[in-house]
């Protein structure tokens, strides 16, 4: 997510294969008793909890962004220096569960783990973790799936898991927010349901339905210009090298991908459909008898998965082949998607104040925090639980 914590020694601890965050000669190396077939599976844990993290990036706006939960979770590059440097604290590691809750978001969340769990693209040996490391994860993965529960909770209208509801208000309450710089600056505030919120215009953040739905394609222009001019572009362009996603992984361009996928879930109105729903927004713009709205659509689809395709075909790994030429074909094939967006909102705002448009957006945004924002968490939030159990395993009982 946000280079909030920018490294510029990224490319020398690639070059050296990760030095362990705590081969500090005053650390505690005491090395775990485990099995490589554990630590594997986290790893393919971490891999599926990833993904559907990525799945969630087209709608960054609302918990994600109010409760700090974005930067709190997916900040990167890690900080891998204020990272062996908890490790080498006492007072830190004595309470990890109260430490991480106000912790630099540099350390913690996907990456954190990440940079624990694998070398070069391939789990570590299970020889080369420490107990303080391990400790460390356990923490860090235990408010993950916290953090992805409280996600769930908060888009949820029907309010239908009790357990996540007490999860949620019990994070909103511990937590700090975190501002642009990646600074503590205070509490979060009051839990709020941002799914009654969207669906019902008026109660919350959204005047109108067309204003939630136009939502809807502003969190796909994020995240796209976020893929194309950031993840990809800083890196290709040598504007910062050290702007690589899941470098330790060799994960980034699944990761663009996903983002990718994210947006065409929120378009279409449902997760991994392959044609659009009868409730989403694009079906809407087929099928509304506007042949501006139809052609906008149809043009969106098709630049839609020109840019899945050209993301899919960049030379691999990323962390590696940044500056490669597939690199800027898959940056403008994002920038043509953004912009046929960008058109198709501005299509839909000059219908403002149109009864029969703002009955279909109520439709579209009913359908799209069920069907789209709250499946999408609730798989996080089930499998971040499945990689914290999968952490925790990793040591021998």
């Amino acid at each position: 997510m946000k280079n909030l914590l920018k490294m510029a020694a990224l490319a020398a601890v690639l070059s050296t294969g990760f030095a362990s965050c705590s081969s500090d000669d005053d650390a505690n190396t005491t090395i775990i008793t485990g099995s490589q077939a554990a630590l594997d599976k986290a790893c393919a844990d971490w891999k599926t909890a990833r993904a559907y993290w990525e799945n969630s990036e087209a709608f960054l706006f609302g918990a994600a962004d109010v409760y700090s939960i974005d930067p709190h979770t997916d900040t990167w590059p890690v900080a891998a220096n204020d990272l062996a440097d908890v490790l080498r604290d006492a007072n830190a590691m004595s309470n990890l569960d109260d430490f991480i809750k106000t912790a630099n978001s540099g350390i913690l969340g996907y990456h954190g783990l990440e940079y624990v769990l694998f070398r070069q693209g391939q789990p570590r040996k299970i020889d080369q973790i420490t107990t303080l490391e391990y400790n460390y994860i356990c923490a860090v993965a235990k408010d993950l799936y916290n953090a992805t529960a409280t996600l769930e909770a908060c888009w949820d209208s029907k309010e239908s898991n009790a357990v996540r509801q007490q999860i949620a208000k019990e994070y909103v309450a511990t937590h700090l927010a975190i501002d642009d710089k990646g600074n503590q600056e205070g509490a979060l505030g009051s839990f709020q349901n941002f799914g009654k919120a969207f669906k019902n215009p008026g109660t919350g953040d959204w005047d109108t339905a067309l204003d939630a739905t136009l939502e809807i394609i502003s969190g796909c222009q994020d995240i796209i210009g976020e893929v194309g001019q950031s993840k990809i572009g800083l890196p290709y362009t040598g504007e910062d090298a050290s702007y690589i996603e899941s470098p330790y992984a060799y994960n980034s361009i699944t990761d663009f991908y996903d983002n990718i996928v994210s947006c065409k879930n929120a378009l279409y109105g449902s997760m991994d459909a392959t044609t659009p729903n009868e409730k989403s927004l694009i079906y809407f713009c087929l099928n509304a008898g506007s042949a501006t709205l139809a052609a906008q659509a149809k043009a969106l689809v098709t630049k839609l998965d020109n840019a899945l395709s050209k993301i899919k075909a960049m030379k691999a790994p990323f962390a590696l082949y940044y500056s490669d030429a597939s690199c800027k074909v898959a940056i403008d094939a994002l920038g043509e998607l953004d912009d046929a967006l960008g058109e198709l909102a501005e299509t839909l705002t000059g219908y403002a104040g149109n009864e029969i448009v703002e009955n279909q957006c109520q439709v579209i945004n009913e359908n799209y925090v069920d069907n789209v924002i709250v499946a999408t968490y609730r798989l996080l939030a089930d499998n971040a639980q499945k990689l914290y159990q999968s952490i925790v395993n990793i040591k021998s009982k």
